[in-house]
């Protein structure tokens, strides 16, 4: 019976975890719906006026970029803004033939009058941070643009961002991720889902009430004098941008985020590459949170409301350890509840699980519908994207909780960069890109053992008790069936 109640409190405790996330993202909901309502007043530097047009630095942090740098730099190269308040560097740590390429690029672009320059480094201590410090040291600007090379932003992206920053409290001003290869594949479009939410509900929900946002590592400004204030870059977590953004709004600076401002970016397209990414963002949100967590908490000049949505926000990872707590534990619950049966009301009172569920749907519906519409079809179309994406969400929920564990307890890692893919239509082939991984990690495998615990699961739905069976979880086996199936046999059949 000990380990049965130890079974109970762990499942209960990561539950209840899962519910009170759950309730901050309804709130964020009804913030994101309330902030609709309002009209923007914000002071913005008046560009009709040539004295009020700021010099402006774009940082292009980049390392092995092959297949997208001339996309990215001709992109760049468009920016519409004054050229005389104006410079580019490309903050280069490529140790690829790209390196020669970037430099005969930006040595044309010199020469058309744009002042770009390929600034090298020795190393790539402290990885993007590094680079991005490093660049700090000689940028003109007094406001530093950052995008990643996967970013394309549109021709008056500059002139849509940088008039907030008249109000001199504004230390960064984030602009909403787009999604040029959306429809791609099924991969994709759960990647884009995932993000819409955060770029809309999260962002906007947060940042409409003054509580704490992120920088996104990219697409976004910050005011220079906001980054050195705040400590400047540092390299001791994998998500550096999450990690200067605390320490800035710590020190009172405000961060404006632009939701009607769109900067297109890429899609990972294959499951390895998502991985990466993945372990990256979850790990690095676990290590901000062992660094920030007490910051939070003893800071006066912030409100407790704030303190409770900026510690949920540093969870946010760990929530893929708690789903996965539950979803391994749920099988032996299911033969304990059906064992005793005295225990059979607390188990319909910790249905908590499902009431978190029909929240997620709710407020995801609300930002897929500005996108799609509210139509009988875009929610019959919605029901099956929300399936999709909670399965495999779950799916990637063992290889995430490895991460966040690493961060919590400390483990240290390299920063390992995203492939790109220059990919926009099913025309266009990934296959043969030299920056893929080639080799499978262990992890699959439990994936793939995982996929059969969980069809025992479903299997168990049929024999246990003596009433004929509990199909009370079996949905919930079913898409962590399909969930970790599909991650299993992706990371199997789709490699270079």
């Amino acid at each position: 019976m000990i380990l049965e109640t130890i079974t109970i409190i762990i499942y209960s405790a990561a539950l209840i975890l899962i519910f009170i996330y759950a309730l901050a993202q309804l709130n964020l909901l009804f913030n994101y719906l309330s902030a609709q309502k309002k009209q923007d007043k914000s002071p913005k530097f008046d560009f009709s006026n040539p004295d009020e047009i700021p010099f402006v630095t774009i940082q292009l942090p980049v390392y092995n970029e092959l297949y997208v740098m001339e996309r990215l730099l001709e992109n760049i190269s468009k920016i519409d803004y004054p050229k005389d308040k104006l410079e580019i560097q490309v903050l280069d740590d490529s140790t690829d033939e790209s390196f020669e390429t970037t430099a005969k690029h930006i040595e044309q672009l010199q020469q058309l009058g744009l002042d770009i320059k390929h600034v090298l480094r020795d190393g790539r201590k402290n990885f993007k941070a590094g680079a991005l410090k490093e660049g700090l040291k000689i940028a003109k600007g007094e406001f530093i643009a950052i995008f990643d090379a996967d970013f394309l932003p549109k021709k008056d992206w500059l002139k849509r961002t940088i008039p907030y920053f008249k109000d001199e409290k504004v230390g960064v001003v984030q602009t909403r991720w787009g999604h040029i290869n959306r429809d791609y594949s099924v991969l994709t479009k759960i990647q884009a889902f995932a993000l819409d939410a955060h770029f809309s509900l999260e962002q906007v929900g947060r940042n409409s009430k003054g509580h704490f946002i992120n920088f996104n590592g990219t697409a976004g400004v910050w005011r220079k004098e906001c980054i050195l204030d705040a400590g400047n870059w540092e390299g001791d977590t994998l998500t550096e941008d999450l990690d200067l953004s605390y320490r800035a709004q710590l020190k009172n600076w405000k961060f404006k985020y632009l939701e009607d401002v769109e900067t297109p970016a890429e899609l990972p397209v294959v499951i390895s590459a998502a991985r990466s990414q993945q372990f990256r963002w979850n790990k690095g949100g676990a290590e901000n949170f062992r660094k920030m967590m007490w910051k939070v908490l003893k800071n006066q000049n912030i409100s407790a409301k704030t303190k409770v949505h900026g510690l949920l926000h540093l969870l946010n990872s760990t929530m893929f350890l708690n789903v996965l707590i539950v979803g391994i534990l749920s099988i032996p619950m299911l033969y304990i509840k059906n064992e005793h049966i005295h225990l059979r009301m607390y188990f319909y009172m910790m249905s908590f699980f499902v009431i978190s569920t029909v929240i997620f749907f709710i407020c995801y519906w609300f930002i897929f519908k500005k996108t799609y519409g509210s139509s009988l079809k875009s929610f019959v179309q919605y029901i099956g994207m929300f399936i999709t994406f909670f399965s495999i969400a779950m799916g990637f929920s063992l290889h995430n909780s490895i991460a966040v564990i690493e961060g919590h307890l400390g483990k240290r890692s390299d920063f390992i960069r995203t492939p790109k893919f220059n990919i926009n239509s099913l025309k266009d082939s990934w296959k043969g890109n030299k920056y893929l991984k080639k080799n499978i990690s262990l992890n699959v495998i439990f994936e793939g053992l995982l996929m059969l615990y969980f069809a025992f699961g479903m299997y168990s739905a049929f024999i246990v008790g003596d009433q004929g069976g509990d199909f009370g979880l079996f949905p919930f086996h079913l898409m962590l069936f399909l969930g970790f199936g599909y991650v299993f046999f992706k990371s199997l059949t789709s490699k270079a």
